[in-house]
């Protein structure tokens, strides 16, 4: 996947600067141009396909960045003060939309949006409902919507199972403030004795605690199962390194944590929800829909995604017939 850095140039600024003196509304309304914040939570590959794929997706609807599109990108380095900073400054630059990469770009954008028109879009959150976002129907809180990637937990717990008929207790890092999280730690919590696991989590505040959380981890658990944790799969070397010198498997819950060298994983294509929810701001930038008039939408179907190499590094033999029916398997351990 091709990496890259949108910044705002000097030409970009002062086609922004021409449409805000219109205002947000105004600019909308022409059809011939816009202007976008996207607020990036993290870097890391699956938020990075989410960005692209939004991207496509807006393009895909005629929507697209150098001919009638000016992106403003910014990225938070999992920092929830750094991401409300950004929002702020999308809001003071009067964009016509804002796209919240993560729950909490996409919490403080809504946040910041509440006393203006301005639009947000969010994609990979896991439970909009949980994080405010979204009511128990589906529908919007307010002038917002967006894609949830909630994970195919008992999928998950399923894979697992079958990978390692004997474990007994599956450890999770999660970072205490990411409501995203806290939620789907709930969802294993609830699903995993049917599958005859046990859960043991531990809670972080900040990425620095990751490496000294995964090396009392792995003295506990006889694998480790990652969340979209934003500040843990940020720091996903660190996790890799304690669970490979204690020989055990970590499994991830998307393809990019598969290439970095995790296991396996029953995961979402993140470039495709990205797809997805670029069509919908589409809809919004056009006029065809407020965002507060659309629910928001999911991917449901999860894919089986496996490293072989990263299974051959702990020792651990993989079935073949298993193997086989993944939908993308991988030799190697890519680390960006």
């Amino acid at each position: 996947m091709k990496k890259r850095i949108l910044a705002m140039t000097m030409v970009a600024a002062m086609v922004m600067t021409m449409l805000c003196a219109c205002g947000s509304k105004d600019a909308a309304a022409k059809g011939d141009s816009y202007v976008i914040g996207i607020s990036q939570f993290a870097e890391h590959g699956s938020l990075d396909n989410c960005r692209e794929g939004f991207l496509a997706g807006l393009a895909e609807a005629g929507i697209v960045e150098g001919q009638n599109l000016t992106v403003i990108y910014d990225n938070a380095q999992a920092d929830p003060a750094t991401a409300s900073t950004i929002a702020d400054s999308f809001v003071s630059q009067k964009v016509n939309l804002i796209c919240g990469i993560a729950t909490p770009s996409a919490m403080t954008a809504y946040n910041a949006c509440l006393n203006n028109d301005i639009p947000v879009i969010y994609t990979a959150v896991s439970d909009p409902v949980a994080s405010g976002l979204a009511k128990e129907d589906g529908s919007s809180v307010g002038n917002i919507t967006g894609t949830s990637d909630f994970l195919a937990v008992t999928e998950q717990l399923e894979m697992i199972r079958k990978i390692m008929p004997q474990a007994k207790k599956i450890g999770i890092i999660y970072t205490t403030s990411e409501t995203n999280s806290v939620s789907t730690i709930a969802e294993y919590e609830k699903y995993a004795p049917d599958y005859g696991f046990e859960i043991v989590s531990t809670g972080i505040n900040q990425i620095s605690e990751v490496e000294l959380a995964a090396k009392d981890m792995v003295t506990k658990v006889d694998c480790i199962t990652n969340l979209t944790d934003n500040t843990v799969v940020s720091a996903l070397q660190t996790v890799l390194a304690a669970a490979n010198d204690a020989k055990i498997p970590v499994f991830g819950s998307e393809v990019e944590q598969v290439k970095a060298g995790c296991v396996a994983s029953m995961g979402l294509e993140y470039y495709e929800l990205g797809k997805q929810t670029g069509a919908m701001a589409a809809k919004v930038l056009k006029g065809e829909k407020k965002a507060s008039e659309i629910n928001f939408e999911v991917i449901s179907e999860a894919s089986l995604y496996v490293n072989t190499a990263a299974a051959e590094k702990i020792g651990l033999t993989l079935d073949e017939e298993f193997v086989k029916g993944a939908y993308q398997k991988f030799d190697t351990i890519v680390v960006e």
